[in-house]
């Protein structure tokens, strides 16, 4: 089908999501669970999934082949994702506020789905069932843009999905796949003006800015994390490299992980020696892939590394690469953040009260923590059941985005023949 047809079924099938209620919703989620782990339709998934990797082997690094990949394992926390879902209050149709006013009209902001939610990804194949099952729940049809990478795998996924929503009497084109994984399809959905209520782009800088560029339809920033930590002069060192390590290392392939370290220059001479042995000697030691450390001119006198260019803090690795910077202050730590940062997710390492007050107030970005990894920023962790994505913007979202981010409201107005 072409990008315009989809469009087409996915308005036409609006009216019926945003009528069925919330017990409806909820047994079509939990059947499209259920379909993941359908022995036909897993082995049918990782197949596809296979011929997926086969063809990107080589295109890309394989910290991006770790994202691209599916197991019975990540199938089975996809299913798991979407049954958090169900158990989540239904947004559509709660009252936000109501009002009374003099004349006896009863004014109740009442909360809706938006519509019709486009989500253009590259290649995280879990986006598809994520992104499914937040629209559905909050009463929305989704139209999903996979990257090429991950098209065979996300189509597999959807077919699975589809068989959940058929079973609950909702249309299958609640849910709808781009055939078109071209540039082309991507500026269709930008400028679908009319059939597209809101376009979520969850991917690298260049998608983002294109996005932001060209859509003429409402559309939210979402993902690129240049995600830093600080390590304050009266951090815990132990917990500080735990925390850096995290991380850095955990899953450097996705947006919440940290790309920059920021280290006070009172504890630089004793931390940095300890980061490059855990970063880098240990992890060789045990067959691990070290990380690349891009020292700035302060750190490189502490450690060995590769020299730091000023780009490299401006640029979202997703690999086992982190940029060092040597800073005075936590003045200095907040500044260069907000110089350089996405405004995803930053943390400080301390003990200092104080500093993590400064810290949390001057920092600009989505989540601010103290004493923990950036790694938590995520939907599921936060008890969002899973995410549409990270808003790294302010209007209307910020942050990991939920149910209660995929509906907009309007106001239902009751009164007894009241005329103005």
């Amino acid at each position: 089908m072409t990008t315009q047809e989809i469009l087409i079924q996915a308005k036409e099938a609006k009216t019926a999501l945003a009528l069925a209620d919330t017990a409806r919703k909820n047994t079509a989620l939990q059947n499209m669970a259920d379909a993941l782990l359908k022995p036909e339709n897993m082995a049918a998934i990782l197949e596809a999934n296979q011929r997926d990797i086969d063809s990107a082997k080589g295109t890309i690094s394989d910290v991006m082949l770790d994202r691209l990949m599916l197991t019975k394992q990540r199938i089975a926390e996809m299913a798991d994702g979407i049954r958090e879902v169900v158990r989540l209050e239904d947004p559509a149709g709660t009252v936000l506020s109501e009002t009374v006013r003099p004349n006896g009209l009863v004014i109740r902001k009442t909360r809706v789905p938006m519509g019709v939610i486009a989500i253009i990804y590259e290649s995280r194949p879990n986006v598809t069932s994520d992104a499914a099952a937040l629209a559905l729940k909050s009463g929305n049809v989704c139209v999903l843009r996979s990257g090429k990478e991950a098209w065979r795998t996300c189509h597999a996924i959807v077919q699975a999905l589809q068989t959940g929503l058929e079973e609950a009497g909702i249309p299958r084109t609640a849910i709808n796949l781009i055939e078109d994984t071209t540039r082309v399809s991507a500026n269709e959905l930008m400028t679908a003006e009319g059939f597209i209520d809101l376009l979520i782009p969850r991917g690298g800088r260049g998608l983002i800015r294109s996005c932001v560029e060209h859509a003429t339809v409402p559309c939210i920033q979402t993902g690129t994390g240049i995600c830093h930590v600080y390590v304050d002069k009266s951090a815990d060192l132990s917990m500080a490299l735990k925390i850096v390590e995290n991380a850095k290392t955990s899953r450097p392939s996705v947006c919440n992980a940290q790309e920059v370290c920021l280290v006070h220059k009172d504890i630089a001479a004793e931390f940095l020696p300890k980061l490059k042995e855990v970063l880098c000697e240990n992890r060789a030691a045990s067959g691990k892939q070290p990380v690349e450390l891009r020292l700035d001119t302060e750190a490189a006198q502490v450690i060995d590394g590769t020299p730091a260019k000023e780009t490299d803090f401006d640029t979202e690795f997703l690999d086992y690469i982190l940029g060092i910077r040597i800073v005075d202050s936590v003045e200095e730590a907040a500044e260069h953040i907000n110089q350089h940062s996405t405004g995803h997710s930053e943390s400080i390492v301390t003990s200092d009260a104080k500093a993590a007050e400064q810290f949390t107030a001057a920092v600009d970005s989505a989540a601010v923590y103290v004493n923990a990894s950036t790694r938590f920023t995520d939907g599921g962790v936060f008890g969002l059941g899973c995410e549409m994505g990270i808003s790294t913007q302010k209007l209307h979202a910020r942050g990991p985005m939920g149910l209660a981010e995929l509906c907009t409201y309007k106001y239902v107005i009751q009164g007894n023949g009241q005329i103005r």
